[in-house]
């Protein structure tokens, strides 16, 4: 009898636990700017919705993703790029609808809802200062290759991630054939990157698509000619569990997705990397502006 009282007490307190979850949204966000724009947006949002929020950002992608697993995150914003290659170890280079396809049926296997896509994808981008670029003649990630391959002193800033990533620094000099030697690569936070590369201590810099100070500092982005980087269509994710919850709740977060795209996520960053106003400020005004709050 004991054998069988045990499987139906987990029964009773995990029903009671589901209940407990309704109106109750733990919003995640990783360690950078952007995120932490969209998950303060976020959970205000929620809160003005009603629902009561526990924001938890400055997360890293590994850990994020895996608290979301677990279940100690119901939702935060991730890029389709970012699930199909770290996530579900796929390589193979697929159009922006096949990627967010093919994470949203992954993930779908692990209960993690992919609700609509902004049309915001912050993809990663090698940028150089205008003035520099013009000067050397770079237009383009093959004429980077190029002259790198000419002996040409260019050092390459970037964050650790990118450096150890699969879809990082060794299969893009893989896919262009080239090699920064090792003095030629300055391993910074993600936020040091724009700076160095503005002040002219590195010639190069890994940059986000979407990130406001690309046009602020005056930087070239440099063309992916041959397609190396997929696409990072932001997008809400969410557990099945929260979903089911909560009705209401993937509704009102494609709203909000539909209203994002790579100016209006660039013009978000430069508020508070360039304007250096606070988070938290700029993402009530867009809320605000925007009907929502």
């Amino acid at each position: 009898m004991k054998r069988f009282i045990k499987p139906v007490m987990a029964m009773v307190l995990a029903a009671a636990s589901t209940v407990a979850a309704a109106d109750d949204v733990v919003v995640g966000g990783k360690n950078f700017t952007e995120q932490q724009v969209l998950a303060s947006m976020t959970a205000q949002y929620l809160d003005g919705l009603g629902y009561d929020v526990d924001k938890r950002a400055g997360m890293g992608s590994a850990v994020l993703r895996q608290a979301q697993e677990n279940g100690q995150i119901d939702l935060y914003w991730e890029y389709t790029g970012t699930s199909l290659i770290n996530y579900n170890d796929i390589t193979e280079r697929l159009s922006p609808e096949e990627t967010y396809s093919t994470v949203k049926e992954l993930d779908g296997e692990k209960d993690l809802v992919w609700l609509e896509p902004s049309d915001a994808n912050n993809t990663y981008a090698l940028a150089m200062r205008e003035d520099d670029a013009a000067e050397r003649g770079i237009e383009t990630i093959s004429d980077l290759a190029a002259a790198v391959n000419d002996g040409d002193d260019l050092t390459f800033a970037c964050n650790a991630e990118f450096y150890a990533r699969e879809d990082g620094l060794r299969p893009l000099q893989q896919e262009y054939d080239f090699r920064f030697a090792r003095p030629q690569i300055k391993r910074m936070d993600s936020g040091l990157v724009y700076p160095a590369l503005r002040d002219g201590q590195v010639e190069v810099g890994l940059v986000f698509a979407t990130d406001g100070r690309i046009q602020a500092f005056n930087f070239r982005v440099l063309e992916d000619d041959k397609g190396y980087f997929p696409a990072y269509a932001l997008t809400p994710v969410v557990r099945q569990e929260t979903l089911d919850a909560n009705p209401e709740l993937a509704a009102q977060m494609n709203q909000l997705s539909a209203l994002l795209n790579d100016d209006t996520m660039a013009g978000l960053n430069a508020q508070v990397d360039v304007e250096k106003q606070t988070i938290e400020k700029v993402a009530e005004s867009f809320l605000k502006e925007n009907n929502l709050l």
